[in-house]
């Protein structure tokens, strides 16, 4: 990935550890401040307006109601957080190990997190506890520690290594925006989806495509969040902008006919509700020139960093790739930045 500018000072003053998380035969690193950091605040877990509890005697959990949205929180015998499953969603946050994500050549902010973002066979539903699918996939996820949804987006961001399948083909690594473009507002051209960073032609259910030789290695906002969802996590995907059983192709679809439970309506106005946000929530901006409804940006949600705001990361010209950094504006949702004020909504797949 290109970058424009950053403060080598900055860099300097920061001392850094890397740690490697084993993923499928390959390796991602993670970077960590050794100085000590502040405890870590823990993201709301939305309203508490719960129904009664639904014990599993056999797994010694209990199962409880929550609403705004509507969703199951899994309790342990302690009465311990273990996991979250959201009403018409396949994402399942499970609680796990604490991880680091840091991006120390964009922002001094850090996030420790011990959300787990996953996606269930089958989007969740009040009782499907008691049905085998989800028995079954609940105690084998529970002990998983390959890559989640948080781990692959930042695969693509500057610190991202290459991987490679068994073709030799790059399916990780740094990856830009687009190609630089004279037409384009914003200076590089988008239309980088998931097939043109691999090279690859695709088959949707709707739509046949072949990559752009321009555009290898490159993913445009919408087609960052579908290569981390479908390639990566194996979401269906779609080829136009039409509702289906699949992600469409671009941000404004995805937030009006996509998928999954919506968190927050758009009301054409900057959208407060951020107790309802999790890690790996889809996040729609208002990012052209007229402030309203209009959707043209879209992120991933991360959680809440050791400063104490909601961050999230996106890929974006500025930065010419993913980042969960400032540069060109605050990855953040709460304050009176760029981003802040164009949040409109947020959508759990």
């Amino acid at each position: 990935m290109n970058y424009r500018t950053y403060s080598r000072s900055q860099a300097a003053l920061m001392v850094i550890a890397a740690f490697t998380l084993l993923v499928g035969g390959g390796t991602f690193t993670y970077v960590a401040v050794r100085h000590s950091v502040p405890a870590p605040l823990e993201l709301s877990l939305g309203p508490q307006a719960a129904q009664a509890a639904t014990p599993a005697a056999a797994s010694g959990l209990r199962y409880i109601r929550l609403t705004a949205p509507d969703r199951t929180q899994v309790l342990d015998d302690k009465g311990k957080t273990i996991a979250i499953m959201t009403d018409g969603s396949r994402t399942v946050h499970l609680i796990g190990k604490k991880r680091t994500f840091a991006e120390p050549r964009f922002t001094k902010a850090k996030l420790h997190s011990e959300f787990w973002v996953r996606l269930a066979p089958r989007q969740w539903r009040a009782g499907a506890e008691e049905e085998k699918w989800f028995i079954d996939w609940f105690a084998k996820a529970r002990k998983d520690r390959s890559a989640d949804i948080l781990a692959l987006a930042m695969e693509y961001t500057y610190l991202g290594q290459p991987k490679r399948d068994r073709q030799g083909r790059q399916y990780s690594g740094d990856a830009a925006f687009g190609p630089l473009s004279d037409i384009d507002p914003d200076g590089r051209a988008e239309n980088s989806d998931f097939y043109d960073y691999l090279g690859i032609s695709w088959s949707f259910p709707d739509k046949e495509e072949k990559p752009s030789p321009s555009h290898f290695l490159s993913l445009d906002c919408s087609g960052f969040v579908r290569m981390v969802y479908g390639y990566r996590a194996g979401y269906p995907l779609l080829g136009t902008n039409n509702a289906g059983p699949g992600l469409p192709r671009r941000a404004t679809a995805m937030a009006s006919v996509g998928p999954g439970t919506q968190l927050m309506p758009n009301t054409g106005k900057r959208a407060r509700e951020l107790d309802r946000l999790l890690p790996g929530d889809m996040l729609f901006f208002n990012a052209g020139p007229i402030q309203g409804a209009n959707i043209e940006h879209m992120g991933i949600y991360l959680g809440v960093d050791d400063r104490g705001h909601h961050r999230f990361i996106s890929s974006r010209t500025t930065a010419n790739g993913p980042t969960m950094g400032d540069l060109g504006g605050e990855s953040i949702l709460d304050g009176t930045g760029y981003w802040a004020l164009r949040f409109r909504t947020a959508r759990r797949v």
